[in-house]
């Protein structure tokens, strides 16, 4: 099972389980794991009304996963500042889980629902194979090609505040190396690359530093384009490889898809969202994900407080 709307659309689509061209599918961080939901995407807003979306669908929480404590993550920080200074980087992303138990039962529907009304410009989804239930929301594009103009758009998105906070150095330091990444590797595949000033993307109770890129290229480098830019530095850090050996060996939790990517693909296109502000369910807990660009000049208190408003994105629109 599987619904979601594209950003500032209404309408609750799904797949028709039919084999086709189109599909829907969800690429863990480190690659290794994808789920596929294929067929004809359709409007299932009628379906998704009559359709009963049960916590008893859900697994148990068999992970044994135990919540980092403000202190641990406090302590793992310092360690990742250590090594941002050391290899001069200018850019580490290092996340956590918040675990949340102690009810009854998700009511599924009424939170995707909920979630869909305070993210109406973000990809919104809920699925569940029968081994992995997920749901999220988040605006940033990956890339989004058109087939018939050969037209690639992606954005560099980095920097998190509270809306009414003014931006520091630190949040504009760390989109810059974002968007110098991004148009570094497009213009590994065209010569005409079109860059947007940068500028404030709300989403919910926070915002980031924005700018858009626009860029034709050949259908045949989609694949290509896209596994040069995840991760992201927005999600990583910058060197790439270096940065993922580090988070693999300081996060306490493997990521699985969370920071990975959802695409869409149709007759006329194919989207790619990156997969942030998103929780696994179970029958049992909430295992919600959140993370932050670290830099040499990051305070951990501060990391800290970011995290726990990412993950307000989720844990608010829960309903029990």
């Amino acid at each position: 099972m599987i619904y979601f709307k594209l950003p500032f659309d209404e309408i609750v689509y799904s797949t028709d389980l039919q084999q086709d061209k189109e599909s829907v599918s969800f690429q863990s961080f480190d690659l290794l794991r994808q789920i596929i939901f294929e067929g004809n995407i359709i409007n299932a807003s009628a379906q998704f009304e009559h359709d009963t979306i049960t916590n008893e669908n859900l697994l148990k929480d068999e992970s044994h996963f135990k919540e980092e404590t403000k202190d641990e993550y406090i302590e793992t920080l310092h360690q990742v500042i250590d090594v941002i200074k050391d290899h001069d980087l200018p850019k580490l992303v290092y996340s956590r889980r918040k675990i949340f138990t102690g009810f009854n039962g998700i009511d599924c529907k009424e939170s995707f629902k909920k979630l869909c009304a305070s993210y109406p410009n973000a990809f919104r989804y809920i699925f569940n194979d029968g081994q992995n239930a997920w749901m999220g929301a988040f605006s940033e594009t990956l890339g989004k090609f058109n087939k018939t103009t050969h037209q690639f758009e992606t954005m560099s998105l980095a920097g998190t505040l509270p809306v009414p906070e003014e931006w520091t150095e630190k949040e504009i330091e760390e989109q810059k190396p974002v968007t110098s990444y991004i148009k570094d590797i497009l213009g590994n595949y065209s010569e005409n690359i079109e860059q947007s000033e940068t500028y404030d993307h709300i989403s919910g109770n926070i915002k980031h530093l924005r700018t858009d890129f626009k860029a034709k290229i050949q259908p045949e480098d989609l694949d290509s384009l896209i596994n040069d830019l995840h991760p992201t530095p927005a999600v990583c850090g910058i060197p790439k490889d270096f940065c993922k050996k580090n988070i693999q060996e300081l996060e306490k939790f493997p990521r699985e898809f969370y920071a990975g990517y959802s695409k869409v693909e149709t007759e006329e296109s194919v989207m790619y969202f990156v997969n942030l502000r998103c929780a696994r369910l179970y029958r049992d807990s909430v295992h919600v994900f959140a993370g932050g660009g670290i830099t040499a000049q990051s305070n951990p208190e501060k990391e800290w407080t970011e995290t726990e408003l990412k993950s307000e994105a989720i844990l608010k629109n829960l309903v029990f």
